[in-house]
């Protein structure tokens, strides 16, 4: 343990409270072990400037260039001093402006010829790139002597720009690293000797000893490459001791049974099933058919049925005396499903004794009360959700603990533990990634044995990141659109350069509904009381170098802007995720029956809500979002017959990142290209994080979408490891780095269930 100590070391006692305070506040880094995996982003080489010409909008940059001139300027009759300096990189140019008292040191430090470091966001002024009040380093022999705080890392060649933030310099990180860099040596290698010496990868200390000060581009590659190795090698280790544990679980196998619920589900179904629902049908009900616990993943493009293949997976198991669980993150979306899953029952409901129960009604709706199981009784469905009455929701337990009830739907409520099942053979998780660990674990801890487990998600996965992130599952995937979807238009509705565009954007609106169809507007915010309070508390407060940024639309401030405005006379309603729940229920079931022209709402209605007559929606401050959570909203249109159109309505500037994301979303339907497109444009860090509830530290090395290569072959690596050695008794390094990957207490946030 004496290895592990240094690099828990709080960076505090090493750097000082005030660094140690700004690294763990902006930049997550609290022990001498997190510094020391805080790898570089690049590299400068000392005598080589950087492009100035492609550097990117509304980001904190740093950069190596030469002063090619400076002078002071003054204003408001000769009381104001303004320092403008002009860099060059030989080709593009880039200009820093500095006010008041802040001109001086500059203006004697940054003379023409001199070459620094500059780090700040880059922002537009009279249509040129600037910087305004960059912090700098300088960097050449005859500024060494002269700045204040010369960093021993620019003695060399190749000099590390670290990932830094407008609080703390790269070159001040680097001089940060520099004090902890001697800890390296006490590094715990997790690699297997076998492995790493077979692969001819460098030792642990030394790599890390290169990444940060390296000599040659050698050794950053040499560095890289082990790195990139430890963090394939070591997560899929974890992934690979969850299947092997599986494996190892009994579960009781829920066979085919002719003439079932199943049977005559599919016998009224009003159309045929698509090529890839049977495939994927046909992978579930293998695994449902054997005697140890499905895992497995369920991913498809918005609209491709998942629901319907979830439901027919759910009958067979009712078929074969079980009881099937959906669980939904939210109470919009169980309701929704409910309403779906006995909608999709239709005929079957009456001729089988299917109850077809209001979320909120306290009446019990009449029946025989037909038990759960042959082909000659049919089951219930039932809903349970937090906000239901008393007696409607003892009325539910009560059907579930004695087998009435074979499917129930239903969100958190399902996992309290008054909560008895009969017979749990099959959890279905609607969007696993909003589920914590502990919810997961103890819907399925419900079982007699082990229940199989379908995981659903509607944000299609690049194969390398369902590799990394969902690895102990099986995949499946739904990529094809049941026929009669009708496409959807997208467009960006640039509001600030075009004001006329978002004037024209609420015209197609009323066109639509003119039509006689619906429409969604959404918003980043509620704009209530509550929501002012948290963002005031801090929760929500922008970052400092955002903090000109007007707050995001809300959906309370737009929909009165809108019913007195562009969308005056149109039955306008509001919906969001803070409105008591029999309020959400009322607005959603107006909405769906056409009593509701226009819903204004959050993303509450990100997934599965359904209104085929819904054909327009406009997504306000479109920037604010995710490219697959902008998908998720756009698949609420184009639901039924009729085209949809999706208006990504934005004030980003034309040149920036946000309107690149926005312009890849109206380019394409395609759910797997934009994924792909979100995993490359954002951290890879917050995806993975997302998934991985407990992890401690996220990819910073391995790239999910450049490395398939490496991922493939470190988890082929890691199936050998954990077949010969399931507890990894004789690799107490590899069993150390697992520990420090994941959250102190858990290892199981990667049982999906």
């Amino acid at each position: 343990m004496e290895r592990v100590s240094a690099f828990d070391e709080p960076l505090k006692k090493l750097l000082g409270g005030p660094t140690a305070k700004v690294m763990a506040e902006h930049l997550d880094l609290h022990t001498v072990g997190d510094l020391l995996h805080h790898y570089p982003r690049r590299y400068e080489e000392r005598g080589r400037l950087t492009a100035l010409t492609d550097l990117p909008l509304d980001e904190h940059v740093t950069v190596v260039a030469q002063v090619a001139d400076a002078r002071v300027m003054t204003f408001n009759g000769g009381r104001g001093k303004r320092l403008e300096v002009t860099l060059t990189d030989g080709s593009g140019r880039l200009q820093l402006v500095f006010f008041g008292h802040g001109v001086h040191k500059p203006h004697k430090e940054l003379l023409p010829g001199r070459r620094a470091m500059f780090a700040g966001k880059v922002s537009v002024f009279n249509r040129k790139l600037q910087l305004a009040h960059p912090t700098y380093q300088l960097l050449d022999a005859q500024a060494e002597d002269e700045a204040t705080e010369a960093v021993d890392a620019f003695a060399g060649q190749l000099l590390p720009i670290y990932p830094a933030c407008k609080q703390l310099d790269s070159w001040r990180i680097a001089k940060a690293v520099d004090t902890v860099l001697p800890s390296a040596q006490e590094a715990v290698d997790p690699l297997p000797a076998s492995l790493r010496e077979g692969r001819g990868f460098l030792p642990l200390p030394e790599a890390l000893a290169r990444i940060h000060r390296p000599h040659t581009k050698a050794d950053i590659a040499a560095a890289r490459e082990r790195l990139r190795w430890d963090e394939a090698f070591v997560l899929q280790v974890a992934l690979a001791r969850r299947r092997f544990a599986d494996t190892q679980l009994p579960a009781v196998a829920r066979r085919p049974v002719p003439d079932g619920l199943l049977d005559a589900f599919d016998a009224v179904l009003p159309f045929t099933l698509t090529e890839g629902q049977q495939k994927v049908t046909g992978e579930i009900f293998g695994d449902l058919a054997t005697e140890h616990p499905m895992h497995r993943l369920l991913q498809g493009e918005v609209g491709s049925g998942k629901t319907l293949v979830a439901l027919r997976a759910m009958l067979r198991v009712v078929d074969a005396g079980g009881q099937a669980a959906m669980l939904a993150p939210t109470e919009v979306l169980a309701q929704q499903h409910h309403r779906s899953i006995t909608e999709m029952m239709g005929e079957l409901a009456e001729n089988w004794g299917l109850w077809r129960e209001a979320p909120l009604d306290e009446g019990r709706p009449s029946g025989d009360g037909r038990a759960l199981g042959g082909s000659d009784r049919g089951t219930k469905v039932v809903l349970l959700t937090g906000s239901m009455g008393t007696a409607a929701r003892r009325r539910a337990l009560l059907d579930l603990v004695t087998g009435e009830a074979g499917i129930v739907i239903g969100t958190h409520a399902l996992i309290e533990d008054k909560v008895k099942f009969h017979d749990l053979g099959l959890v279905v998780v609607d969007e696993q990634h909003r589920f914590g660990v502990e919810q997961r674990d103890a819907l399925r801890s419900k079982g007699k044995q082990p229940p199989h487990l379908l995981v659903m998600t509607a944000t299609p996965i690049p194969r390398t990141v369902a590799m990394t992130v969902f690895g102990d599952l099986e995949t499946s995937v739904l990529d094809q659109l049941p026929a009669g979807r009708s496409p959807i238009a997208s467009h960006v509705v640039p509001a600030k350069d075009k004001p006329h565009f978002l004037d024209r954007a609420w015209e197609r609106v009323r066109e639509e509904v003119e039509g006689g169809h619906q429409a969604y507007v959404v918003c980043p915010r509620i704009g209530d009381d509550a929501d002012e309070a948290e963002k005031k508390g801090g929760k929500r407060s922008a970052p400092a170098d955002d903090a000109e940024k007007r707050p995001p639309l809300a959906v309370l401030d737009i929909a009165a802007q809108l019913a007195k405005g562009p969308l005056a006379g149109l039955r306008t309603e509001v919906l969001h995720g803070r409105m008591p729940p029999e309020g959400k229920d009322d607005v959603m079931r107006r909405f769906a029956a056409g009593e509701v022209d226009v819903l204004v709402a959050t993303t509450v209605i990100e997934v599965g809500v359904n209104v085929p007559n819904a054909t327009a929606m406009v997504i306000m401050d479109a920037d604010r979002f995710g490219v697959s959570q902008l998908h998720q909203l756009r698949g609420r249109v184009g639901r039924g017959s009729a085209p949809g159109l999706c208006l990504l309505v934005s004030e980003a500037h034309e040149a920036s990142p946000a309107r690149a994301r926005l312009s890849a979303v109206a380019a394409t339907l395609d759910g797997f290209e934009l994924s792909r497109i979100d995993l490359e444009q954002r951290r890879e860090g917050d995806v993975l994080g997302q998934a991985q509830s407990g992890v401690r530290s996220s990819l910073r090395v391995l790239s999910v979408i450049d490395d398939e290569e490496v991922i493939a072959a470190a988890r082929e690596e890691a199936v050998r490891v954990v077949a010969a050695d399931p507890d990894l008794e004789r690799l107490p390094e590899l069993r150390t780095a697992l520990d420090a990957l994941l959250d102190k207490d858990r290892e199981e946030y990667l049982d999906k269930g």
